[in-house]
This record gives structure tokens, sequence and C-alpha cells, in this order.
């Protein structure tokens, strides 16, 4: 293993590391063939304040491939546990990632830096501790699109892909993936040191929950209460409750929302089979792996208490009392349906909130629901059409629907809800809140196969697109287009 000593590296640092050994094994990467470039994204170079000199260096490539050991960094895998499916998994722990350490960032923050697919470490179980290009272009898309519409994320800096063959379903590459995020603890690293210390004063499980007390919710201290662990639960509740809300309003399905995936700061984290709505259902299954449906779309948001209860559940020998644990949760199912209205009237270009608010919105979904309508255009097309004062076309909307006398009586609905000197003001809100771009599977799946034979230029397209997504970019109107035919025959599963 190369050690890059004689280059300029950034400042590390390394407070999940400083937790002790307990909490993580430092392992070596191991080496790829022949790494190269895939992509990279200027404005996660730029938030870390890494130089361009940095990033275009070959030693740099070698180890974000994982082919050597940047100068300052300590590569390591953190242990937790979780439940998978609904199902308590044990221990499971980081099968494929390496954190490096902490980058401070432009605006002071501590940013953690973790490779993705840099080979196996003691928590791989059967795995082969790769990530292959097809899932480490999704991730790194996907990533950055989720940012630019305002949603708490993981980001990407960058894939290192390689001619190293890996078996999945078929013979594809592997790829490595450099992710950021200012934590990547999950509810599954308090399960694990819950279920796992069997002496009362849980010390681990205490150590850990400090520390992300300390580093990330250093209100809590102050709780009038006086249990930062208990005001951390309802932090960590009301963080999730917002993210599930701005998951629905923009028709995002995780497809793997086990505790392990499930970020302690309420971030988007591990993007494995997601897929943004084409055609809105409900009960859309985006994880071909999710035979029973426990992931469907319009039950992440009580997955996202289940998980919580499961954190409680964690948290309870810190928090002390259980009717503590269960208020604390009890902010999830007030935030949630407020977010979740908040949401869908910005989406509507409603600057308050009046009675019949609710009642619009609901029978505006039921309508989408049953008119199987593509969702991302509807909600475009919406916008465009606020615009027009007079209100007098509504074949741009109601084209969407099979039954068009429903959707011109919704539409006469909505007319009346928002006065014509309005329009214009909130068609532009909601021109800057509905995206024209959001990355669909079959976007994805044409750069994908391009990526194969070694051409990287429809990766660079869509991350151009997905970092502006309310942007109208003349010229790429086929990338916000309806999907082909053949796009409702891909199957995204658990497999990467």
């Amino acid at each position: 293993m190369t050690s890059l000593q004689d280059f300029a590296a950034p400042a590390w640092s390394h407070g999940f590391a400083a937790l002790g050994e307990a909490f993580h094994t430092e392992v070596a990467p191991q080496p790829l063939p022949a790494p190269h470039w895939v992509a990279y994204s200027e404005r996660v170079a730029n938030q870390l304040r890494l130089s361009p000199a940095w990033l275009d260096s070959g030693q740099t490539l070698l180890g974000l491939a994982g082919c050597a050991v940047l100068p300052g960094t300590r590569p390591l895998a953190s242990v937790y546990s979780g439940h998978q499916f609904g199902v308590w998994a044990g221990q499971l722990g980081d099968g494929r990632a390496l954190l490096l350490g902490e980058l401070l960032d432009r605006h002071g923050v501590a940013q953690e830096i973790q490779l993705k697919g840099a080979g196996q470490t003691p928590y791989s179980r059967s795995g082969d501790g790769r990530a292959v290009l097809r899932s480490s272009i999704r991730e790194f898309l996907c990533s950055q699109a989720m940012d630019a519409l305002g949603i708490p994320t993981s980001r990407a800096l960058c894939i290192a892909g390689s001619s190293g063959a890996v078996r999945r379903e078929t013979m594809e590459t592997a790829a490595v993936v450099t992710r950021v995020a200012p934590s990547f603890v999950r509810f599954g690293h308090f399960e694990h040191f819950s279920y796992q210390e069997a002496r009362a004063e849980h010390a681990e499980l205490r150590r850990l929950a400090d520390h992300v007390v300390d580093r990330h919710y250093p209100q809590c201290r102050d709780d009038p209460a006086g249990n930062p662990y208990a005001a951390l639960l309802q932090a960590v509740s009301e963080r999730t409750a917002g993210l599930m809300a701005q998951w629905q309003a923009v028709g995002f399905c995780h497809g793997v929302m086990n505790t392990d995936n499930m970020s302690i700061l309420g971030l988007t984290l591990d993007y494995g089979p997601f897929q943004f709505l084409d055609a809105f259902d409900p009960a859309h299954i985006c994880n071909h792996s999710d035979t029973q449906g426990r992931y469907a779309f319009h039950k992440q948001p009580n997955i996202g208490y289940w998980n919580l209860f499961c954190l409680a559940q964690a948290l309870l020998p810190l928090i002390g009392e259980q009717e503590a644990a269960v208020a604390a949760l009890e902010s999830y199912k007030a935030v949630f349906p407020a977010a979740m209205q908040q949401a869908m009237q910005s989406k509507l270009g409603l600057a308050d909130s009046r009675p019949g608010d609710l009642e619009l919105i609901e029978s505006l979904l039921q309508l989408l629901a049953k008119n199987r309508v593509d969702y991302s255009i509807f909600w475009r097309r919406l916008s465009h059409w606020v615009a027009d004062t007079a209100a007098t076309r509504n074949e741009p909307v109601h084209d969407l629907f099979l039954d068009r006398a429903a959707a011109d009586a919704w539409l006469a609905l909505y007319a009346g809800r928002i006065a014509p000197a309005e329009r214009p003001a909130a068609s532009i809100r909601m021109l800057r809140t509905n995206p024209k771009f959001v990355l669909r599977n079959h976007l994805a799946e044409q750069a994908i196969q391009l990526a194969k034979s070694g051409d990287y230029t429809e990766v660079a397209t869509l991350l151009s697109l997905l970092e502006s997504p309310f942007d109208e970019h003349p010229g790429f109107d086929g990338y916000a287009a309806f999907p082909p035919e053949w796009a409702s025959s891909l199957e995204i599963s658990c497999s990467s």
C-alpha cells in the first residue's frame, strides 16, 4: 500500500475515530486495478475548499480509489446493527464503506469523508466490499439532485472507476464513490450499543449519544426537563418528519428504509433502489427486492415513525422514563402533517393557509392517483398554467388526465383559490418549488449504459441539469419529457 506522504493534503481531523475501538475497526482500503476518474462535483469540492490541483492529481485519484492512503486520513469501518425489512438483523456495520476522516467546509462545519466500495471490512459478512459503476453513478447524481432540491442529504464528491470485475446478477465493473456528510451515524449505531451492552451504565451508548449531541444538537443540553437524550430523540423525530414530508412532496421513493439506513441528522442516506415517481401511484414499490411492499411510496411516513420508535427503544436506557420517550416521539405526529401540508401549499403557490386548502390538496392527490398522471410534469405544467391570469387554456394540464372533466373541475376550484392579481407571483414561487428535472430511472440508465463504454458525457450533462433543476435549460427539454415505454420495465434492486 502506497503512502502519499509527499503530497500536500487537506487538514484532516478524526472526531468519530476518537470514540474508541468499540465503535470501529481501522482497515486499509483494497486497491482497484487501473483506476480512472468518472465524475466529480465542483460544488462539493468548493464546499470542502479542495483545490483543483489537488483534485486533478493522480495521487488523489489513487487515494480516492482506495489504492493508497491519503496523508492524514485514518480509514475505518464503523459497527452498527439494525432492523432490515422490519426484522432485527443483529450486528451489521460498514461492509464496504471506509471513513477517511473529516474536513472543515467553507462554513466551518466538519464534514465526514467516506469511500464506498473500497473493499472488504470486518463487517462485510459474505459481501465483497465493492460497489459497481451502475450504483455509484446513481448515488452520485441523486445526492446532488436532492441537495439542489433543498432536501437534506449526504453528498458525493466524485466517482473513481476501474476495470476491476465485480459479480452481481451479471459481471460488472467496480467503482468507488466518495461520500460527504456532517455525520454518517445511523439509528442502527444506537441500536447496536443499546442491545449489545450488558452493563447497566451503557457506557458506549452514552458516549455515542454525547458525541452526537455535542457535535450536532448542542441545544439539547439546555432541555428544560434536564433530559438531553429525550431532547435528542425529539429533535431527530422532528427532522425525520420534515424529511419524510419533503420526500412525499417531490415524489421520491427511498426503497430501503431499514433502521441502519436512517440518518441521525435527518439526511437522505444510502441511495440504493431509489426512484422519483413517473406516474403518480401511491402504492408504487421501487425496490424489486421488496416483495412485500414494506417500503412502498405511501408507507414511507409511517415507516419513518416506526424507525424512530426503534431509536426510542435504543435510547431508553439513557432517557430513563418511557413517558419521556413517548412524548419525544409524539412530535413526529404533529410535525409531519404540518410539514406535508406546507410543502403541498408551496407546490400550489399558496402564500397562506385557508380553510379548504387541505381538501383541495387531498382531492388533487386522489385525482392524480386515479389517472396515473406523471407527477413531475403535472406540477411543472401547473406552475406555468397559473401564470395565465385569464386561466382560459386548461389543455396543457387537463390533457394529462384521462378524466378531463374531473381535471377541469379541480382546476376551477384551484383558480378560485388564487386571485388573478396573485397568479404571476404564485407562478414564480411554484417554478422555484416544482422542478423541471428529476433523476428519472431511464435517464440514469442511459447515462450508465454510455458510462459502461467509457463515455461519461451523459453523467456530466445530468449533473449540470440536476444541480439547477428549477431552471428551464433551453435545448434540454427531452430530459424533462415523459419516460419512454421501456422505462416501466426497469428493475432496481438492493444489488449494487
